[in-house]
């Protein structure tokens, strides 16, 4: 009795490692696409190729974040990231980062997505160095970014660069 329990535990543990293994697909070739399109992109991140970023988002790209309520158009992006490219940014480097590909099937946000994971590297004119982690969720839509999230710790970095809070509480 008790060698048939032990039998039944391991062929249960070895069919959930096998439907484990079995869930973890490989990504699809559009999956694939998409995630090389947002790697182009950080790529024009790092580079402060405003250029490439321009030819990477659609004409009704819309950014979000990292703030509630905070939200930005395609004109206004590129004209900020050729602002800060010029004026503000010596270093932007997308440290550890990673992507994952993503169907939405129905809701609000049904589509294909590419979500990226990164502690990222930033360096100013003047010398500060910020290091934060960032995530980015970008969906595209005939091979290019239509709409991003961004998510980071905007008093984070400020810290970093030696700005401090104080209240009148």
């Amino acid at each position: 009795m008790k060698k048939t329990i032990e039998t039944m535990k391991r062929l249960m543990l070895s069919g959930l490692l096998i439907a484990a293994m079995a869930a973890c697909s490989s990504p699809t070739n559009k999956e694939k696409e998409n995630i090389a399109i947002v790697e182009r992109y950080i790529e024009a991140v790092e580079n402060l190729d405003y250029q490439t970023m321009s030819s990477l988002l659609s004409e009704e790209y819309m950014g979000f974040g990292p703030s509630y309520g905070d939200s930005i158009t395609r004109e206004a992006a590129l004209e900020n990231w050729k602002y800060e490219a010029d004026n503000i940014y010596d270093k932007i480097e997308y440290r550890k980062s990673t992507n994952v590909a993503m169907k939405v099937s129905s809701g609000r946000g049904k589509g294909d997505w590419v979500a990226n994971w990164a502690e990222l590297y930033i360096r100013d004119k003047s010398g500060r160095e910020v290091t934060i982690w960032a995530n980015n969720v970008y969906k595209i839509d005939e091979g290019k970014i239509s709409r991003s999230l961004s998510f980071y710790n905007e008093m984070d970095a400020l810290r970093q660069m030696g700005f401090s809070v104080t209240s009148n509480y």
